[in-house]
């Protein structure tokens, strides 16, 4: 990689493949506490554990699961759907001590209550279904509506280590519980983005197809709202239930939706199908995916369109996805990064389109 294009707001940039048996395809997602890696290999239906940061181009994972062992990939193991199976598996939080995975193509999430020490271990807990043989979009199938217990691609999670917060793609909300769930198919307490849970039809105030969704200690709430091409911020993640968000990054209003505001290029201001978002320090980090860049924002804005204050990824603001690096292939530079974490100044990033992490200081 010529790590000169991701900018110059980075330092000891290297890149991370995974198992060198078997490496990454299209990792989604990732996530990093207490220099403990967890990553969702998407593209081989299996998350990893490293309990400590690679530092190297490939190293052999502590735990595998979703498979036996790490050269396994199939979906569901190559069987049918199990407590210790994966289909598509992209948004993933842990504390170091429990581990949650959304389990998109099954249509649930799986809770470990505590963290896995064997491969293939078979989860605790499974939200979006009864039990843990099921695997239908919103238990009965897609033309059933959904419920406060049902999912449909349920590509994101996240707690702050009390509550639950599920971005449920798929039926265009994100459902809330107050505490992690203890038993299978757990009704939510509240819901976001729809007027009840039955509904799954859409309005352009709401968050219509949640990606990510992240709060931080102030309670400020952040969702990826990918299909609108912008982020929601509520500064109070408790007023989320019942009001439109108080700022968009990426759009000038709630009834605006056009790919980087319909321009040509990227600019400051614009997103292009993000699909992650992460607190920094004061500030925000936001995962502009279809730019292949990182926008940062050195305050939580608290207004509309926003102008960042600095970019990752590229060499300047107007560049996006197809450019001169990425002319004769996109090994050159970030392409399609998927999900993003921090750690102190250390900063992940899943890049998806080209099968590996990109790991980096952060000078901001």
């Amino acid at each position: 990689m010529d790590f000169s294009t991701l900018g110059k707001h980075i330092s000891n940039p290297y890149i991370f493949k995974g198992s060198e048996q078997k490496p990454f395809l299209a990792p989604r997602g990732v996530h990093l506490v207490n220099d403990m890696l967890f990553v969702s290999d998407t593209g081989q239906n299996r998350v990893f554990i490293w309990h400590k940061l690679p530092t190297s181009l490939h190293q052999e994972p502590d735990v595998v699961l979703g498979q036996q062992d790490v050269v396994g990939s199939g979906r569901n193991a190559g069987g049918t759907v199990a407590a210790e199976s994966l289909h598509y598996p992209s948004g993933i939080w842990s504390d170091g001590k429990r581990l949650i995975v959304a389990d998109a193509w099954n249509h649930r999430v799986l809770i470990w209550h505590q963290l896995p020490t064997k491969n293939g271990q078979a989860a605790d807990v499974v939200l979006g279904q009864p039990d843990f043989k099921s695997n239908e979009v919103n238990v009965e199938g897609i033309s059933k509506s959904p419920t406060s217990k049902s999912l449909h691609w349920p590509y994101g999670v996240f707690s702050d280590g009390k509550r639950l917060w599920v971005a449920d793609t798929g039926n265009r909300r994100i459902l809330y519980y107050k505490t992690i769930p203890l038993e299978n198919y757990t009704a939510a307490d509240k819901v976001i983005g729809k007027p009840d849970f039955s509904t799954r039809d859409y309005e352009n105030n709401q968050p219509i197809w949640p990606y990510s969704v992240k709060t931080n200690s102030d309670g400020v709430l952040a969702v990826a709202d990918t299909q609108f091409y912008r982020t929601l911020i509520w500064s109070n993640w408790e007023t989320a239930f019942n009001t439109p968000a108080d700022v968009i990054i990426g759009q000038p209003d709630f009834d605006a939706c056009g790919q980087n505001q319909y321009g040509l290029f990227p600019d400051a201001h614009t997103l292009n199908w993000t699909y992650d978002v992460c607190f920094y320090k004061k500030g925000l980090l936001v995962n502009d995916t279809g730019n292949s860049r990182l926008l940062y924002f050195e305050r939580i804005p608290k207004t509309n369109n926003q102008v960042a204050d600095a970019v990752i990824g590229k060499r300047d603001f107007k560049t996006g996805s197809e450019n001169r690096d990425t002319i004769v292939g996109t090994d050159s530079s970030l392409y399609w990064p998927f999900s993003i974490c921090t750690q102190k100044d250390k900063l992940v990033v899943a890049d998806t389109g080209n099968h590996r992490l990109a790991v980096m200081g952060l000078l901001l």
